[in-house]
């Protein structure tokens, strides 16, 4: 496979100035060690780092204060959750709800996931990735920074097990678009329905669609599978 490039490196995020709570800083201080993944070079074994590793593995690619990840963690006790984001108050919340809700189903990668999946997860090693509302970068001059772009969709489409999924979802119609026109065009992705996928039952509302929502966007969801 053709390998993931320098310049596909591009930062899909920009550094908010969010301060943490007192709260968020102590669940990330106390709780880091606990549940989080330290970031490295050195290929991972993603179901290893749960109390069960026979189920399945989730990896959730940015997945903002974490709230929508604590409730499909609560909701599927038998599927693992793997959380990267890069935002500390955010990684600081969730902790604080793993702790809180006695979630065995969840591990986060404080770090970027452009190079957490290349560096980190191996080959056919996921069942389900989650990418829910990214940032849509919707200045053209800006659309490199998208993490829906086709050299990180073929990475993905590798760390997927066969049978696996890509499951995204935006309140941007010029962004899902495009998410449609980048994944259709992977050769290891097939899409499970003729164009947008219906929304899946598990999948929580998050923040971000209730702030999309209320601006009256439109939420298209798309669904890829590993042939």
């Amino acid at each position: 496979m053709e390998e993931f490039r320098d310049r596909d490196h591009i930062k899909s995020f920009a550094i908010r100035a969010t301060r943490m709570s007192p709260s968020q800083r102590r669940a990330y201080d106390e709780l880091y060690g606990k549940y989080c993944v330290p970031p490295g070079s050195e290929l991972i074994q993603p179901a290893d780092l749960f109390a069960a590793p026979q189920n399945p593995v989730y990896l959730e690619i940015g997945f903002g204060m974490g709230d929508a990840t604590a409730e499909m963690a609560r909701n599927l006790p038998d599927v693992n959750f793997l959380g990267i984001e890069v935002h500390k108050p955010g990684v600081g919340k969730l902790l604080s709800a793993i702790e809180r809700g006695a979630l065995p189903n969840v591990r986060i990668i404080n770090e970027d996931a452009l190079v957490i999946v290349e560096r980190m997860i191996p080959e056919q090693s996921l069942d389900g990735i989650l990418i829910f509302f990214p940032d849509p970068w919707p200045k053209t001059r800006h659309h490199k920074r998208r993490i829906v772009r086709d050299g990180f969709v073929k990475l993905l489409g590798s760390r997927l097990k066969r049978g696996g999924f890509l499951y995204a979802v935006t309140d941007w119609v010029e962004y899902s678009e495009w998410m449609l026109d980048v994944l259709s065009r992977a050769h290891h992705l097939v899409n499970a329905y003729e164009s947008y996928a219906s929304p899946l039952p598990w999948r929580p509302e998050t923040a971000f669609e209730r702030k999309g929502r209320a601006a009256g966007n439109e939420i298209r969801e798309l669904y890829f599978v590993r042939s």
